[in-house]
């Protein structure tokens, strides 16, 4: 008896499946459609993204084997598109080899471009390091306010980059013979806990040839 009513058990879930893929069949095809569209979309995608790194990479690597002055527009303007394309290793490349070769001489283009490559930054010592080099870039052209502005986010975190930005802000107060300020940032940098062994050395060496503390 037990069997009989299992069989039937067993047939009516039957059944009930039968009717459930009858009833919601075109449902079911089309939420097996979105699925396989959105699997497509995604490696379809990445499959774009790898291939426009490593045109980039390619572009990079044609321009920066040359010879190249500022007279090579055609050369820059690629060297700029990468800047703009935000690559995270690329555009940053691509800065610093404008930078180097003197290629464009507009400071403000210059800190333009600095502000695209750090937001296409994501991790975070990087997006400090790039922000370093902007401060180093403007650390003679600009006010002390301008400057501490740059850094600002270095010098409020515990970032491995905080004591190079102490002493850049102790050689610009030493070159516009501020000492005393020269010194408060000395003197952080000998307080810290996340100091580079190298940078605290030489800011006591600077400290006591200075100031004989």
């Amino acid at each position: 008896m037990s069997e009989d009513i299992e069989i039937i058990n067993q047939n009516t879930r039957i059944e009930k499946i039968k009717n459930f893929f009858s009833n919601n069949y075109k449902k079911l095809i089309g939420l097996l459609v979105s699925i396989l569209l959105l699997l497509f979309s995604y490696f379809g995608y990445q499959e774009f993204k790898k291939r426009a790194k490593l045109e980039i990479a390619e572009t990079y690597n044609q321009i920066t084997l040359k010879e190249i002055t500022i007279e090579n527009t055609s050369d820059i303007e690629q060297l700029v598109k990468i800047i703009k394309e935000k690559d995270p290793i690329y555009s940053a490349l691509s800065l610093y080899f404008i930078i180097e070769n003197d290629l464009v001489n507009d400071q403000k283009k210059i800190n333009n471009f600095f502000d695209i490559v750090i937001k296409s930054q994501k991790e975070k010592e990087i997006k400090n390091l790039i922000i370093y080099k902007k401060a180093l870039y403007n650390a003679e052209i600009i006010s002390e306010n301008e400057l501490l502005d740059i850094l600002n986010p270095i010098l409020k975190s515990e970032s491995l980059w905080k004591a190079h930005a102490l002493l850049l802000m102790a050689d610009y107060f030493e070159h516009k013979n501020n000492l005393i300020k020269s010194k408060d940032f000395l003197e952080e940098i000998v307080n810290s806990k996340f100091v580079n062994d190298d940078i605290k050395i030489e800011a006591e060496r600077r400290l006591k040839r200075k100031f004989g503390g």
